[in-house]
Parts: structure tokens; sequence; C-alpha cells
């Protein structure tokens, strides 16, 4: 397992095609998104990744009883030998770490500000782009989910769609924005009728996938195809899941909703992932917030307290409340 991490470490991730556009940017971090651009190793989570699922591989064989007697994949238990039995006198526990996991850099925000929004939406070229993403940045849905609206997922009257959540399938209804619901209007209106059980969002071109030349169900890759039209244009990496991130960040920041809404919009088991992945906030955005509410607070004692009541006199408010009366 040592000697796995550290070759994945080192090694260069196979790819069907060699880089064209993007050789010169792999590894590098964009100056107007400031994210990093996906290079040729494998990544701290991925490496990661692959060990819990060695681990669970071992551990489903061993459970069955035709696998070895120990998990190659140690655990890293602090103070105790590996794999040792659990001491009675000693209270339980978590179970630990893989030893050999690398360790995560810290993220950075997602976050898609106000002036970079409008910019992305402007140099998208259909109404079918301009609904999606409007939908999107409103109740941050993730892609697959998205992609798998039909037309019986669509409440017009009360402005809500319905998704599947991923893993779960469950159904949920979540709130879109007035716009996004025109564009989707626009958009539908360039289509021929479609049944309620059809799905809303097909190609803007017609293939030919042995039925003869027809639109076909969008997928993903299609999806990632409007996205690097646009990066293309303006120069950035934006993906579909920084629309997430950047919903997110504003739902928290309104005063009406909570962090328990929050979560709930955004399909999440644990208060921990909305907290800890979705509303990471930018440093030099928390500076500035931080020091308007220290400018606020001086301006505020800097102005002259409220005139005493009547029937009250102001010495003998001092000496109740130690201090001028305010």
């Amino acid at each position: 397992m040592r000697d796995l991490v550290l070759w994945l470490k080192q090694t260069t991730k196979p790819r069907n095609s060699p880089r064209t556009k993007s050789a010169s940017t792999a590894g590098t971090v964009n100056q107007i998104t400031r994210k990093r651009n996906p290079g040729d190793q494998y990544q701290p989570r991925t490496i990661r990744h692959s060990n819990a699922v060695v681990r669970s591989f071992y551990e489903f064989w061993i459970e069955t009883g035709h696998g070895p007697l120990a998990n190659p994949v140690p655990l890293d238990r602090r103070g105790s030998r590996p794999h040792a039995h659990h001491n009675p006198l000693d209270p339980f526990k978590p179970e630990g770490r893989i030893r050999y996991n690398p360790k995560i850099p810290k993220a950075r925000p997602r976050e898609i500000p106000d002036e970079r929004w409008n910019d992305l939406f402007g140099a998208l070229r259909s109404n079918r782009d301009r609904a999606i993403l409007s939908l999107d940045i409103s109740n941050a849905a993730r892609a697959s989910e998205v992609l798998g609206i039909r037309g019986v997922d669509l409440d017009w009257g009360d402005q809500l769609v319905q998704v599947s959540r991923k893993g779960s399938d469950d159904a949920q209804w979540l709130p879109a924005s007035p716009d996004s619901f025109v564009w989707l209007r626009l958009y539908l209106a360039e289509l021929a009728p479609l049944e309620p059980n059809d799905q809303i969002w097909w190609t803007l071109r017609r293939r030919d996938r042995g039925a003869g030349l027809r639109l076909q169900p969008m997928n993903y890759e299609a999806l990632r195809a409007v996205f690097r039209r646009i990066n293309a244009v303006l120069g950035t990496n934006y993906t579909m899941h920084d629309l997430r991130h950047a919903a997110a960040l504003r739902m928290s920041r309104d005063k009406n909703l909570t962090l328990l809404d929050v979560q709930t919009i955004l399909g999440h088991a644990h208060l921990s992932t909305t907290a800890d992945v979705y509303l990471l906030e930018d440093e030099a955005v928390v500076i500035r917030r931080v020091a308007e509410h220290l400018a606020e607070r001086e301006l505020r004692a800097q102005q002259a307290p409220p005139p005493v009541a009547v029937g009250y006199e102001a010495d003998d408010l001092a000496v109740l409340f130690g201090g001028l009366p305010r």
C-alpha cells in the first residue's frame, strides 16, 4: 500500500488522447477564477478514494471468509498496533484513518462573483443554456439532477422543480427563480411539443444515432461542451459545480435563511458537509465584512446617547448602569 500511494503520487494519468489546447494550462492557476486547472497527475482526493475502495474490497472478502486474515490496507490507530483487538478497559474510539492517505490541501471557495456571473451569462448563445444556468444558480441542484428533469417535474404555478437526489433517488421539490422559468418557457417554445414524461433538455444539433437525424437527449458531456465554449471566450475555467457553490454561498448570506435551510436545498445528509465544503469564504471577503462591522461599531460609539425618558434622573441611571445612560 505504501508503494502504491507513492506510485500514484508520481505517475501520470493515462489519457485517451493527448492534450491539445489544455497542454499549456494543465496544473496552472487561472488568473480570473483563481482555480487550478486539472493536471496530468492524480490528486490527493483521488488517491484517498482509491485506498478506501481497495480496503473495502478486502473487507468484503474477509467477511465472507474467502479473503486474507488481515486487511493489507492498514488503519492508522494512534497509540496501538495495527489490527489490534479492542481492550475492554478502554473506551471505544473511531476506527481510524487509512495509514498512507495523503493530506488534502485547504480548499478554496468556488464562488462566482456577481460581476463574473453577468459576464458568464452574457456569453451564452442559446435560450437552453440560459435556462439551465439560471435554474442551477437559483436552487444549487447537481448537474445530473438538472439533466434528469422531465416535463412533469415542472410546477409552473408555484415555480418549483422536482429533482431526483443523487445517491438516494428521492424526489424533492426545489424552488427556482422567476427568470429561470422565463428562459425555460422561451427554450421550450423553440422545441416540438414534448410528452409529460419526456426529458426537457435536448441537443441543439441533430445527430444520427442509427435512426436518422434527430435531436438527442442532452447528457453531461454536452453540458461540459457548453462550459468549454464559455471558458474559451472569457478565459476562465468554470464548471457546472461552481454554480452550486455560488448558490450555496448566496443563500447562506441571506439573513432570512438558516444553515438548515441551505442543507435542505443542497440535499446533504449531514450539516457538516454543508458548512465545511460549500460555505467556504474567501479571506478577502471575510476581511472586508469584518472591517465594515468594526467601522459600524465605531460609528455607533461616536453617536450621542438618546435623551433620558421623562420621569428618570440621568445621574441615577448612571449609578444604576455603571456609566452614562444608553
